[in-house]
């Protein structure tokens, strides 16, 4: 070889080192509940994330996608242990997931500090919306107190003046009870935070509600405890008392289940959310077909979440040709929100939280006689939760 020629492969190879080193995929954990009876809520969420896998071709930015799920347990301590672990040994180039307030935030610090980026899929702490906001901290759902305050202002508008409120002692439960507080205008008059998730005999609770003669009696209870509450309302003949709203209660995991159980007084009930499974948009459209299709069901709102989440990270991906070393790249696409969403536009607010619109939904039968939700109109448009005043970015 002459000295010319080496000189020149030389140059060649010294070029090749100084580019930045090409990922062989895209590496993305999600952590979620597949085991313990709040499971299904999990499941519905790896089976959107799955599909949304399928409906990108399994690539973003010309590079594979290769999705690590891991098991909370249900507990803050496990999912930490498992979000370390896909942080450290899996080196993970995302994080999504989460279902429970209390497990984020005990896993997030983990994911941020390691310079990563963090999509909840569901949770979302007012303690991440507001002083903890973080420049790589994603919500593809809500804020929790938005949708209670949406439920607050249905509540008004339907000439409630009095309210019982029940809701789990935990992160979230908190969040739902500030938020219908600062929206309803008219009295509580009486509040129980009850044990989580242990407790599920609500008789003590639904006699003092009983007793209080309120016009109404609000809940939130995810999964389990949901149907336990329900049947249990029904049951104390409480149903033809006194009218029961709630949020993240009646959804598309919990009502096959009450349909089965044959608890009627749940049909025509009203509950408030951002999204509902017949919202006239092009994505939604198609995603709750192809839900339906692969999976014989309706999706829930934790499905349309993560089907979302998996849209964000691709928009990001793409935005930079999979070059995952382009961080701040990432997280300006990201903060664009320029993707097709199950919700149709929507855009973050500066806390990285969605500015989106909440509607009032009322649970139907549909033709083939399912039990479903349907929209009945908008009650906050574009609304920001209220803690973003709150953050610093």
């Amino acid at each position: 070889m002459t000295f010319g020629k080496l000189a020149t492969g030389l140059a060649a190879a010294l070029a090749l080192a100084a580019l930045p080193a090409q990922a062989a995929s895209v590496k993305i954990g999600f952590v979620t509940t597949l085991t313990t009876p709040a499971g299904v809520i999990g499941k519905d969420m790896q089976d959107a994330f799955n599909l949304a896998l399928e409906d990108i071709g399994g690539r973003m930015g010309g590079l594979d996608v290769e999705v690590i799920y891991e098991d909370d347990g249900f507990k803050p301590e496990i999912g930490k242990q498992k979000t370390d672990k896909l942080v450290q040994k899996d080196n993970v180039d995302f994080v999504a997931g989460y279902i429970w307030s209390n497990v984020l935030l005990a896993s997030q610090k983990s994911v941020l500090d390691a310079g990563k980026f963090l999509i909840s899929a569901n949770a979302g702490p007012s303690q991440l919306a507001g002083k903890q906001c973080h420049e790589n901290f994603f919500a593809t759902s809500w804020q929790n107190d938005q949708t209670p305050m949406a439920m607050g202002e249905v509540l008004n508008q339907r000439g409630v003046k009095s309210l019982y409120v029940i809701a789990p002692n935990y992160a979230a439960g908190k969040n739902m009870v500030a938020g219908v507080e600062r929206s309803f205008r008219g009295e509580i008059v009486g509040k129980d935070l009850t044990k989580w998730p242990g407790q599920l005999d609500f008789s003590a609770e639904l006699a003092k509600a009983r007793a209080s003669k309120a016009d109404g009696v609000f809940i939130f209870y995810p999964g389990k405890a949901g149907g336990a509450f329900m049947k249990q309302y029904q049951q104390a003949g409480l149903n033809g008392q006194i009218p029961l709203y709630s949020v993240f209660t009646v959804d598309s995991l919990s009502l096959p289940l009450f349909q089965e159980g044959k608890l009627e007084g749940v049909m025509g009930s009203f509950m408030t959310q951002f999204w509902a499974p017949d919202l006239d948009v092009p994505q939604n459209r198609k995603f709750v077909e192809g839900f339906r299709k692969k999976y014989g069901r309706y999706p829930s709102f934790y499905a349309a979440q993560s089907y979302d989440a998996m849209f964000l990270i691709k928009s990001a991906v793409d935005a930079v040709n999979g070059d995952l070393t382009d961080a701040d790249g990432m997280r300006a696409a990201m903060e664009k929100a320029d993707f097709p969403s199950v919700r149709g536009p929507f855009k973050f607010g500066n806390n990285h939280f969605p500015i989106q619109n909440f509607y009032l939904r009322e649970v139907v039968a549909d033709a083939d006689g399912n039990w479903t939700t349907a929209t009945r109109g908008v009650v906050y448009r574009d609304h920001q939760d209220p803690y973003a005043k709150d953050c610093k970015m």
